[in-house]
């Protein structure tokens, strides 16, 4: 497998894969700013779940070619694009933060070939209706959000020395994150292995360009390009009760509207504590999953989950 695929517009997708390379296949798709190499499981904990973790870098960011104008429901042809160059018919699909919509829009328009889906500490749409999105969410994250959905020309202009400065110093945005940070997040940031991986993650993700990001924030809070409510496939939505990056309200939202959604909010996390969530929520979306001999995956016996 190169670590290159081609999109059918001639695209350059960049593609890393992790664990068990004839495990049950789970597409982790970043946050924000984010690419392929970002916080997830160890490998060995892939190996012996028989996990294979699937990664690229959404476009704009690290060594993916930028997609202007892309919508939130445009990554279901990429990672379709990317399954078929892995020959995969069947997966599973879990997002973090401003990657769980993307996992959602997968969830709804892929349902013959996503088994199950996650969203971690995700966004509702912008235009959730009876939803007040800004309540809860910390200063910083309301200024961002609501000048790329009222002027976008000068939200992109405001971000492009900033994300230049972080691409020198990657430090420099978790010091930025610090003040809207609980104590236990700001516990998993410090921590040596967590802080140096991040670090790695916002270097690379911004190494080429800012517009990943930019394009990732004006995705989020323009129209999606499908709605929640159509998705089929059975869907866990992680979230935590004390985060104001993206505030439990709206997986909330979410739940209400998702047939077969099943909600998991930890009355003492933030956002950063999804990191630690996610190799449970990985255990979850393979358990009824098998391999079979000719790689192809589909559902086993229900055996029941932790969740």
């Amino acid at each position: 497998m190169p670590d290159h695929v081609r999109t059918a517009d001639g695209r350059r997708l960049r593609v890393d894969i992790t664990g068990d390379p004839r495990g049950r296949p789970v597409f982790l798709l970043h946050g924000m700013p984010g690419s392929r190499v970002g916080p997830r499981p160890r490998s060995m904990f892939l190996y012996q779940r028989g996990a294979q973790l699937i990664s690229y870098d959404r476009p704009g960011y690290g060594g993916s070619d930028r997609k202007p104008g892309r919508r939130v429901v445009d990554v279901v042809q990429d990672v379709a694009v990317v399954a078929d160059a892995l020959e995969l018919d069947r997966f599973a699909v879990v997002g973090r933060s401003g990657g769980a919509p993307h996992a959602l829009a997968c969830a709804a328009l892929l349902p013959h070939r996503v088994t199950r889906a996650a969203a971690l500490v995700g966004l509702a749409p912008r235009d959730a209706e009876g939803l007040d999105w800004f309540a809860g969410m910390a200063p910083h994250n309301v200024d961002e959000f609501h000048t790329a959905f009222t002027d976008p020309e000068r939200f992109a202009a405001r971000l492009i020395p900033r994300s230049a400065a972080i691409r020198r110093d990657p430090a420099r945005l978790l010091e930025e994150l610090r003040r809207d940070l609980t104590d236990l997040d700001r516990l998993i940031v410090s921590d040596t292995a967590m802080r140096s991986m991040m670090l790695r993650n916002f270097r690379e993700a911004l190494r080429n360009s800012p517009y990943g990001w930019i394009d990732d924030v004006l995705a989020l809070t323009g129209p999606w390009g499908f709605d929640p409510a159509d998705i089929r496939v059975p869907v866990l939505l992680w979230h935590a009760a004390k985060d104001v990056f993206s505030p439990a309200s709206h997986a909330s939202w979410l739940a209400a509207r998702i047939p077969r959604a099943r909600t998991v909010v930890d009355p003492t996390a933030a956002h950063f504590t999804a990191l630690r969530a996610l190799p449970k929520v990985i255990d979850w979306l393979i358990e009824d999953v098998v391999v079979r001999p000719s790689g192809t995956t589909g559902p086993g016996a229900p055996h029941g989950g932790a969740w």
